[in-house]
């Protein structure tokens, strides 16, 4: 049974996004950057939503120009409904149900799965409890009313047993969870 890792940049309030923040909410720094391409140098399948591939693929990728694969050699699988075709090489598009795909892909899969972005497809899969990890990089700042996206809203209640932790550039945190898959005790 392959891993299946959600991770999600939030602010410390919660948000994945804000109006008035750049990338990485202006925290990037040569930890951050090395982390990142520690995480996409090991075998893995990227799963990601639509809008999550529109926003990459809009950008300038490694090997230049918009549209450009940013993850060359990482396999990706895109869940859409709308979306037809790809133009990445490694890349996929998925119209089955996200559930019943991922089901399948942890049971017979070779490589762990990890979500990349795509907040909603990251919800779905916390709910259905295909998540064994989630790998919250905590951004030190409160976006408040400028926030867009929070990350939990909607998200079913269930336990997390903290799993590693540690900063990045001195500022930012990564919190390692593991759901435990037990509810949480009512009052």
């Amino acid at each position: 049974m392959q891993t299946l890792t959600v991770d999600v940049f939030v602010s410390v309030d919660g948000y994945a996004g804000s109006a008035t923040s750049p990338a990485y909410f202006g925290y990037f720094g040569p930890m951050l950057e090395e982390w990142i391409h520690e995480e996409m140098a090991g075998p893995q399948l990227v799963l990601m939503g639509r809008r999550t591939y529109e926003a990459l693929a809009g950008r300038p990728g490694e090997s230049g120009g918009p549209g450009a694969d940013p993850m060359p050699g990482v396999d990706k699988v895109v869940f859409s409904s709308t979306l037809k075709t790809v133009a990445w090489h490694n890349t996929r598009v998925c119209q089955d149900d996200l559930i019943a795909e991922v089901t399948r892909l942890k049971s017979e899969g070779h490589v762990p799965l990890r979500t990349m972005g795509s907040l909603s497809l990251a919800r779905q899969l916390l709910d259905a409890g295909l998540v064994d990890r989630l790998r919250l990089m905590t951004f030190p700042l409160l976006v408040g009313e400028s926030g867009r996206e929070p990350f939990f809203a909607g998200v079913g209640s269930t336990e997390l047993e903290l799993v590693a932790h540690h900063d990045l550039d001195n500022r930012v945190l990564m919190i390692e969870y593991r759901p435990t898959g037990r509810a949480i005790p009512q009052v």
